[in-house]
């Protein structure tokens, strides 16, 4: 089969590798689209790469089932499906508690198998087991399918800040994650506002439904948050990008007994002031989402299908293969919001 195979940083190639073969168990999924995610191109860049390469990346990944190893049941050639990527093992400490993205086993599409920017991937009996593989309804696009996979962290960080009806909440970065925040606060009813430093984006972020659209070249954006919110400050910050700096300077923006969420996933070692005094007397709570679990990849799937939350407007480009090389400098280089890689069904 074709795939976009990583050999080393800054390193892929298109090849021929041998197709998956289902094992007990497992599932093999003919790839119709496998989404571009900020996290594989940090991998090409170095950062957090695979320990063992070659590796294929990918694992925002729609398809078509194309085999069923022995044992499985409820999945049959031919279904069209969704995947989340994440292989847990459903009885350490944290999947017993439901926090499957916490698993002390997992691993997981790109992340110690190979991923879905191939013609086939392998689906492993972790995955299925935790309901992580959700059948497609047939009026539901796979370039949109693709998006369940990052639609459903931002879904998770909602649920663990509590995101509500009328919340005032600030989105930092206006990104394809910050976006997608954007989508799922207004799904949730919140008031949303959105900081950035590009105008093209806040336009979009604009055209999506931002109350609020803030210049972050401005000097105090954290004042005007303030001014907005009747001197109080965003219920809730999320903060979509990971630059440590950054997020450090819309600390002033939370309001006292706020959320300010680390969505975005920062470098290793770079540490910035937090002052502790702050945090309490005021009241924050600073926390972190990570992924998602298999209930909100089930949930984001189900927003999808319905049409309650439009992801079709975050997908500005569309690949193949083929096209591979130039869909990760484009990504690189911040030229796009949202890449998808199609495969058509006879390839």
């Amino acid at each position: 089969m074709k795939a976009a195979v990583m050999h080393g940083k800054g390193d892929i190639r298109l090849e021929s590798v041998p197709a998956p073969v289902a094992g007990e168990g497992e599932i093999i999924v003919k790839v119709r689209a496998s989404g571009i995610c900020a996290t594989d191109i940090k991998m090409l860049l170095g950062q957090g790469a695979p320990k063992d390469l070659p590796a294929i990346l990918g694992h925002e990944v729609s398809g078509i089932i194309a085999q069923t190893g022995p044992g499985v049941q409820n999945y049959a050639a031919g279904d069209r499906v969704a995947v989340y990527p994440i292989a847990v093992c459903g009885e350490c400490f944290f999947c017993k508690r439901g926090r499957h993205n916490l698993c002390l086993h997992e691993f997981g599409l790109s992340h110690g198998i190979d991923g879905g920017f191939a013609e086939y991937v392998r689906i492993p009996r972790q995955i299925i087991n935790a309901g992580g593989v959700v059948k497609l309804p047939d009026h539901v696009p796979f370039d949109k399918a693709a998006v369940a996979e990052p639609l459903s962290c931002c879904l998770a960080a909602a649920r663990a800040t509590g995101t509500n009806v009328g919340d005032n909440v600030l989105v930092v970065g206006a990104g394809p994650m910050g976006l997608m925040h954007l989508k799922t606060a207004l799904w949730h009813k919140a008031r949303v506002m959105v900081a950035d430093v590009r105008p093209d984006r806040l336009a979009l972020a604009e055209k999506m439904g931002a109350a609020v659209c803030l210049d972050a070249n401005s000097a105090d954006v954290g004042g005007a948050v303030r001014r907005l919110t009747g001197g109080l400050g965003a219920d809730i910050v999320i903060a979509s990008l990971g630059v440590p700096e950054v997020m450090e300077r819309y600390f002033p923006a939370v309001r006292n007994g706020g959320i300010f969420n680390v969505f975005g996933g920062p470098p290793a070692g770079q540490p910035v002031p937090v002052d502790l005094r702050w945090l309490h007397y005021a009241e924050i709570m600073l926390t972190g989402t990570f992924a998602s679990t298999p209930a909100d990849f089930q949930l984001a799937v189900s927003l999808i299908s319905s049409g309650e939350i439009e992801v079709d407007d975050l997908i500005s480009h569309r690949y193949t293969l083929d096209d591979m090389l130039d869909a990760v400098e484009q990504a690189r280089r911040q030229e796009i919001i949202k890449g998808v890689v199609l495969i058509p069904e006879g390839d």
